[in-house]
């Protein structure tokens, strides 16, 4: 089924619905030649090996650890504490293994999407090749938000540890009359260390320093810096007529990073390796000599009468959904495949790696930690160091600091990486300005727009609390999960069948498809004459194959068995209904089950009809064939997602289900810590300003992405006929 230019303007045009519906092909090399865009160095791979003293191989496999640096923050040195405590008790690691189990029915899709769509953009990416403009528009929208807070809320974690040496889970207590006041050096870390229970790794026991030095007229924040006050220029400072407190410290480690980024893709992961090192190292100590101690003093956290799950499965499960969010941050592997030498092998591979030492890793701590300690007796807020305390080894929180200041450095490197990235690839496609999708031809990094995301994210760090917008982030995130488990469903079931290619080929479209279209008339002509003519008024529901009409079950007959199979056309229509259901089917599901105020009845009733909805379409997808074309779309020859439709069902519903339940503090998964209530924390206030983002968002596309699409003027032919096409314009201008 042709289409033509004059179709395609009526059908996509710049204010039709359908133009939402655009969908762009798999980047290929005659892309490249239509688009004219420089392309990212091709710098990373899975085969650079541990070589002790030389930083040009250090750590191995630069995209594993790209991954295990974004996905391991210092939220775990916190997190196993809280979620032993109150859900999971000795069972943690299982609540991490099905947390990590989660998690990797999101990385199955992933490495699908990224093998077979290697190209700069991530979800954003994958969305607009699969699903269409419009929702990808959205997906980057939303990235947008969740890199620039996360890398902001990161900065501004990072800052009080580097003055103190202490972790605060990126807390300040911002009161003018305490900094203000003559004895701040003891009255501060008084007010947070006891009157807030903001404890850090240290625990209590660096209260007492801090107090004595405090009564000594010396300022604890010299420890770091060689006596005397924090210099003016880095420390933080309230501004009493704005009532904030300006934190130039964060700002500076913003734009640190940002010039790492500018100077290239290899130098910046060589320097990601060397600090996730350093937390990869203080972790292993933590299991090493914790397994020395419980071995030596006999597992008390273990032999309990409560049991091995105090909380019930129900605990357990609510423990594996908290901790899922310690698991998001591989995602920026997809994000660099460009850069990606053999991304079809090296991408599945680091994907994988990733989250497996990070489950592993997670796995291991919290058997060492619950075993040493009983999960009640756990300090909330300094869990490992508190447990290491209370054996005797107080020292142990000095190598415990490290690793977390280590992982919150890695982190905001990891959190500022993808965005140039992403905001490279809408400008690719007209949808941002192009300034946006520039590449710098020394560095070959889009270094304006990593000058941008630079300067964004450090304006945020140095003035705002980021952590009241913490809640928006996981919605980013949740969000482009859900549509890349989507885009796998599409890309076997209904892979796009039409490709847009450049106002530029019109003439030879016209040809092409003229000549087709006669070829095929002459082939139904005699297909009428052999088969003769019908008087029948309507076609047949059934027919055998070679039957003169067009049915919609077709009989087959092979080997002596009698087969039915759906007509292509019909079964390409069946899977995208199928697929919108179960998409129905999950929002009702999760939302009715999700809502506690809703009365019993009402509630059940919406939650069965979504199961229903959800169960039908999982079995009318496991009953119908894949679409042929999928074999052929995209790069072929890389990692496939077992187990479709039922995994990416399974995501879509777990990434939902979290999407609705955003808790009422929300839980950064890029910093991986629980940040305290402030009052207008709540799930009404994230999707308050969520929804403020998007609205912004869909005006900027309005007025601006829809008119400059690249896509706005594009042809979209049959993609049987695009290599002829493109044969036939290469023949033409030779």
């Amino acid at each position: 089924m042709g289409v033509s230019g004059d179709f395609d303007s009526q059908n996509r045009g710049l204010w039709g619905f359908k133009g939402l519906m655009r969908r762009k092909q798999v980047d290929s090399a005659r892309k490249e030649v239509d688009g004219g865009h420089h392309q990212l160095a091709k710098e990373l791979s899975v085969l650079h090996l541990v070589a002790i003293g030389n930083p040009s191989s250090f750590l191995g496999s630069v995209l594993h650890f790209l991954g295990v640096g974004s996905t391991i923050g210092a939220g775990v040195y916190i997190l196993v504490g809280t979620v032993a405590r109150e859900h999971s008790g000795p069972a943690l690691a299982i609540s991490f293994l099905i947390a990590g189990i989660a998690a990797a029915l999101s990385a199955f899709c992933y490495a699908e999407l990224a093998s077979r769509c290697p190209s700069a953009g991530s979800a954003y990416h994958y969305s607009y090749i699969c699903v269409g403009e419009g929702v990808a528009w959205l997906v980057g929208w939303a990235l947008i938000l969740e890199y620039t807070i996360g890398g902001s809320a990161v900065a501004r974690g990072i800052s009080p540890n580097l003055c103190t040496g202490y972790i605060r889970c990126g807390f300040l207590v911002d009161d003018p009359t305490i900094l203000s006041s003559g004895n701040w050096k003891t009255e501060y870390y008084i007010k947070v260390y006891y009157g807030n229970g903001l404890r850090g790794i240290l625990g209590r026991n660096c209260v007492h320093v801090c107090n004595f030095m405090g009564l000594l007229g010396l300022n604890p924040e010299a420890l770091l810096f060689g006596g005397g006050d924090l210099p003016a220029f880095l420390g933080r400072q309230y501004i009493p007529g704005l009532g904030i407190v300006v934190d130039p410290c964060a700002a500076i480690l913003v734009f640190i990073v940002t010039g790492l980024l500018c100077v290239g893709i290899k130098e910046s992961t060589v320097v990601q390796g060397i600090v996730t090192t350093a937390n990869v190292c203080a972790m292993l100590f933590v299991v090493i000599a914790g397994g020395y101690l419980g071995f030596k003093t006999g597992w008390a956290g273990y032999e309990l009468p409560t049991g091995y799950f105090p909380f019930g499965v129900d605990g357990m499960l609510a423990g594996s959904a908290t901790v899922f969010f310690a698991y998001i941050g591989f995602d920026s592997v997809a994000s660099t495949a460009e850069e990606v030498k053999n991304p079809q092998r090296d991408l599945p591979l680091g994907i994988g790696s990733a989250l497996s030492i990070c489950c592993m890793l997670y796995m291991l701590v919290s058997v060492v930690i619950v075993g040493l300690v009983p999960y009640y007796s756990l300090d909330p807020d300094t869990p490992i160091s508190s447990a290491f305390a209370n054996h005797g080894m107080q020292w142990a929180a000095y190598i415990i600091t490290i690793g977390a200041v280590t992982a919150l450095c890695s982190t905001l490197l990891g959190s500022l990486l993808p965005q140039p990235r992403i905001l490279m690839a809408m400008a690719r496609d007209g949808l941002l300005p192009s300034f946006f999708s520039d590449v710098n031809m020394l560095t070959q990094v889009p270094v304006k727009g990593t000058i941008v995301t630079g300067i964004g994210a450090a304006t945020l760090a140095f003035f705002m609390d980021v952590s009241q917008l913490a809640g928006m982030v996981s919605v980013g995130t949740l969000l482009a999960f859900t549509m890349v488990a989507c885009s796998v469903l599409i890309l076997r079931y209904i892979p796009p069948d039409e490709v847009p290619l450049t106002s530029s080929h019109q003439e030879t479209i016209n040809s092409v498809l003229s000549r087709h279209r006669s070829t095929q008339k002459i082939a139904e002509e005699n297909s009428k004459v052999c088969v003769g003519t019908s008087n029948e008024a309507s076609q047949p529901l059934i027919a055998k194959v070679g039957a003169s009409a067009d049915p919609v079950i077709v009989k087959d007959v092979a080997q002596g068995r009698c087969t039915y199979v759906i007509d292509e056309t019909m079964r390409r229509k069946i899977a995208g209904w199928t697929i919108a259901m179960i998409c129905v089917g999950v929002v009702v599901l999760t939302s009715s089950a999700s809502c506690v105020s809703l009365p019993r009845f009402p509630r059940y009733m919406f939650s069965g009809i979504g199961g229903a909805l959800l169960l039908s379409g999982l079995i009318v997808l496991s009953c119908i064939d894949q679409d042929d074309a999928r074999h052929n779309f995209g790069h072929s020859g890389g990692f496939i997602c077992p187990f479709v439709p039922l995994l990416p069902i399974a995501c879509i519903l777990i990434n939902v289900y979290l999407l609705v339940n955003l808790g009422p503090f929300g839980q950064i998964h890029t910093l991986k810590v629980e940040w305290e209530p402030d009052g207008f924390s709540g799930r009404s206030a994230t999707w308050t300003r969520v929804s403020i983002w998007l609205v912004i968002g869909v005006l900027v596309y309005g007025f601006y992405g829809r008119r400059h699409s690249s896509l706005r003027d594009a042809v979209y032919v049959p993609a049987v006929h695009a290599d002829e096409i493109y044969e036939s314009s290469s023949n033409c201008l030779a």
